[in-house]
């Protein structure tokens, strides 16, 4: 343990308080005990491993025999090689929502750019489940909701997403949509979502 440094004389005349500001200071920091060690403890000096967003090229272009949803129509989707109860348990209401964009009302484009961005800080963040707000279509032309329809594709298309439900009546019902990502690794499980 090292030696405190001793002030010059010149200092300490300097720094000398009257009792009062003395009795003051004692009060206002109260009850004090020596520092051990001189060593700051730190958990880790590297920074933890993140996420890194991949690239993803959506095609509007929609598979063939993959029918158009409807303004009530429910979106349900598994990637594949997920079990089918973790479609379950994500319609059920088993991963809290870490983080929520309303998407309704804005252009396809717009809509596209927001959605990525969104993804990506999501899947940098650590962020488990989703709630995507798509609107109903009232404004569409004919039944088919444009946003609800391309949603449907292009959350099929990222390779981050496990699967996505319809949400419950409460939260959008058939206007909104969980979204359940890939887990994040261990290092980064404690991250803000």
């Amino acid at each position: 343990m090292r030696k405190p440094t001793q002030l010059p004389k010149t200092a300490k005349a300097a720094f000398s308080l009257s009792e009062e500001d003395s009795r003051l200071f004692r009060e206002t920091v109260g009850a004090v005990r020596p520092v051990l060690s001189d060593r700051a403890l730190f958990e880790s000096d590297k920074p933890k491993p993140r996420r890194r967003p991949r690239d993803v090229a959506w095609s509007d272009t929609s598979p063939t025999g993959m029918p158009l949803l409807a303004m009530g129509d429910i979106m349900s989707f598994v990637a594949p090689g997920i079990q089918k109860r973790q479609l379950q348990r994500l319609r059920s209401g088993k991963f809290g929502v870490d983080a929520e964009l309303d998407l309704h009302g804005l252009t396809v484009d717009e809509a596209k750019r927001r959605l990525a961005g969104f993804l990506n800080i999501c899947i940098a963040d650590g962020c488990r489940c989703l709630h995507l707000i798509h609107g109903k279509g009232y404004r569409s032309e004919g039944d088919y909701p444009i946003l609800k329809n391309r949603i449907n594709l292009w959350l099929r298309q990222h390779p981050e997403v496990l699967a996505f439900c319809t949400a419950k009546p409460a939260e959008g019902g058939t206007g909104a949509v969980y979204v359940l990502l890939r887990q994040a690794h261990k290092n980064n499980e404690d991250g803000p979502c």
